[in-house]
């Protein structure tokens, strides 16, 4: 176990580095949170008479929640896997004593945890602090109440597991496809979509309410973002943990499967 930790430990630090980026795309996500924000105030101005599913000061703090961690949704694989698997280097990771599967989802915890955090934290400011002094009713209200947000903190955790799973689900995949974009981009489309970053999941017609939550995407965004905001009571939050453990550990099993298969017919140059 302290060889993984390590490996988080270290790969965690090296991400860090990347502030520029991280400055440049917390500017980014605050125009398009801005732009979302104004565009669901008109839909809800223009359907006023109607009974709304979601409270409007609800849907703003989860756009912001949304824009903050929107680096959870795997947008691509692990670039230095997909150049191992590539070249045929990664025969060299199985000589070293560690699980592949678990090295790689080492990697990809590190990788979801690091840029979120350089982005997700002065959002927070600017959507608490800043944005309210200029339009008090567009900012990011905080949690109901303690207990919100002392749950939301492990709903955090397993949206990150989620994601690191689906990323190393992305790695394993490299052994079967010849350019390797295919995966990601289906699976990021869908993260988006069916997460709630386009539109927030209790926006979308009743009869598609059970399939987008029975989804893993739904851990990722929308039920962390909606406990957040008060939108899901507290005594579910059980529930939203049980929903993203039980993915976790689906999606892991289905990648550690994959993975043993593709490590018996993995075929390189030379060797």
């Amino acid at each position: 176990m302290s060889g993984y930790l390590a490996i988080v430990a270290a790969r965690f630090r090296s991400l860090l580095q990347y502030r520029a980026a991280a400055l440049s795309g917390l500017f980014t996500q605050t125009f398009f949170g801005l732009v979302r924000i104004m565009i669901l105030r008109a839909f809800y101005a223009a359907s006023a008479t109607a009974a709304a599913p979601m409270a409007l000061p609800h849907v703003t703090g989860y756009v912001w929640l949304g824009q903050a961690t929107l680096l959870l949704i795997p947008w691509r694989g692990d670039e230095d896997v997909t150049e191992q698997i590539r070249t045929g280097n990664v025969v060299y990771e199985l000589t070293r004593p560690l699980d592949l599967y678990g090295l790689w989802f080492a990697r990809a915890l590190a990788w979801r945890t690091a840029p979120v955090m350089l982005r997700m934290l002065p959002m927070f400011v600017l959507a608490m602090l800043v944005i309210p002094i200029f339009v008090p009713e567009w900012g990011l209200a905080p949690p109901p109440s303690l207990a919100a947000f002392v749950l939301w903190l492990p709903c955090f955790a397993g949206a990150v597991l989620i994601s690191a799973a689906l990323t190393t689900l992305m790695s394993v995949t490299l052994m079967w496809t010849v350019s390797g974009d295919g995966v990601p981009i289906l699976i990021a489309s869908c993260a988006t979509m069916f997460g709630g970053l386009v539109i927030p999941l209790p926006l979308f017609p009743d009869w598609a309410q059970p399939m987008l939550y029975a989804l893993p995407f739904a851990g990722m965004l929308d039920l962390p973002s909606r406990l957040f905001t008060g939108d899901i009571a507290v005594a579910n939050a059980p529930w939203i943990l049980a929903h993203q453990l039980a993915w976790t550990i689906a999606l892991v099993a289905l990648g550690r499967a994959l993975l043993r298969r593709g490590v018996r017919r993995l075929v390189v140059q030379g060797g």
